[in-house]
């Protein structure tokens, strides 16, 4: 990471919405997903990809029912993050792959989106740390993450969207499952 990069983050609100378009851009994040693929189930989710998502985070977020961070480097709009109960993933709920644990209340990180001009510059670690302090201010005892492991063989950077398990281990989360080679649950008491 360049040390001339300043790295600062905010809660989402109505505020700075316009930051959050900023990070996602034009097509809204990967394909109009709009960070919705998780909240909604598969089939409206498909239905309403682009426009419609744009539109049930931005009213998420401004009804207080959609939590996350917006990441700044330099001041800049940078990074995005989405967090919450895991009872507010929907599709969570319906992955065999991801299924819960155990029954304890875990807080789930669904997304790490860096904004393309800000990748490859560590922003992932810096926004991680950031969606873990703003968990505890929400109340969160304990965070956990499904991200992508690196040694899996021929996945797109496209399924990278929950981040690298190597930034999960630089920020102290530990492996709880990995019921696949490729997509381990970690885990971070708070």
């Amino acid at each position: 990471m360049s040390n001339s990069i300043t790295f600062s983050w905010l809660p989402a609100t109505s505020d700075n919405w316009p930051d959050l378009v900023s990070v996602f851009g034009e097509r809204g994040g990967r394909e109009g997903c709009w960070c919705m693929r998780w909240r909604l189930p598969r089939e409206q989710f498909g239905k309403q990809k682009g426009e419609r998502n744009r539109r049930a985070l931005e009213s998420g977020i401004a009804l207080g029912k959609i939590k996350g961070v917006v990441g700044y480097v330099n001041g800049a709009p940078a990074a995005w993050c989405s967090l919450g109960p895991r009872s507010e993933f929907t599709e969570l709920g319906e992955s065999d792959l991801l299924a819960p644990v155990d029954d304890k209340p875990v807080w789930s990180i669904s997304c790490l989106f860096v904004a393309k001009s800000f990748r490859r510059q560590g922003i992932n670690d810096l926004l991680l740390a950031a969606v873990v302090e703003y968990a505890g201010q929400q109340g969160a005892k304990i965070v956990e993450g499904y991200p992508l492991s690196p040694d899996s063989p021929k996945v797109p950077l496209a399924a990278a969207w929950t981040g690298f398990e190597t930034v999960f281990i630089r920020g102290d989360f530990v492996e709880i499952a990995r019921r696949v080679p490729m997509r381990p649950i970690y885990r971070r008491d708070i």
